[in-house]
């Protein structure tokens, strides 16, 4: 009894923390935050994990995204993903086949271009922990959606204090997935015009377009 009352104070205790937000998580957010907007562009490489325990489900990718404001340009999986701030493109390499749909700022969707910055409007945030390892700094946060309804319900960034710079994030949803990724190299001088972030078709011989607009 003493032991699921004390499990029931510390639930109570970390759901507490999430009705208020955390000044110390704000200012750490908020210093990772200015570093990326003065950047023009960037271009990351990572790494990619799928975990859920229950479905006996761990699969890795390497992949590579560049940014540039709102626009994005990801490689991972097997997939291409082009997006212009309007429209989204995704290309299949592998059966040279493209889909087209329109890009929904607003969807709660966690992109590349949001994840700098998803904290400011619809999330609870709180601080956790630094971590020490390899000889840096790391300062844990965690995001949590205000909207019961959002398919995940958490997010957990983990940047470098000397850098304010995101070294990863894992996403947690509700169905049991874990989503982590980690940045194993970061390009901050990338410089890229607009067009490198659509789809090209005349550079894809053959491909089959499917325009879901």
């Amino acid at each position: 009894m003493k032991k699921l009352l004390l499990l029931l104070l510390m639930f109570g205790i970390y759901q507490a923390g999430f009705s208020q937000y955390d000044p110390k998580a704000l200012e750490i957010l908020e210093e990772m935050s200015a570093k990326y907007n003065e950047l023009s562009g960037f271009k990351a490489e990572f790494t990619y994990t799928l975990h859920n325990p229950q479905e006996n489900i761990n699969e890795s990718f390497d992949g590579e995204v560049t940014v540039k404001g709102e626009k994005f340009r990801l490689k991972m999986g097997g997939q291409e993903i082009y997006n212009n701030g309007s429209t989204v493109w995704t290309y299949l390499p592998e059966v040279n086949e493209v889909n087209i749909d329109n890009y929904y700022p607003d969807a709660g969707d966690m992109t590349p271009s949001k994840i700098y910055s998803a904290y400011r409007e619809g999330y609870k945030y709180l601080f956790l922990e630094e971590q020490q390892q390899e000889g840096n700094t790391f300062e844990i946060v965690d995001l949590v959606p205000e909207d019961p309804a959002n398919q995940f319900f958490k997010i957990r960034l983990k940047i470098d204090k000397d850098l304010d710079a995101l070294k990863g994030w894992e996403i947690f949803d509700k169905s049991g997935n874990r989503y982590n990724y980690n940045v194993t190299s970061f390009d901050p001088t990338a410089s890229l015009g607009d067009n490198y972030f659509e789809f090209d078709p005349s550079q894809h011989k053959g491909v089959e377009v499917i325009d879901l607009r």
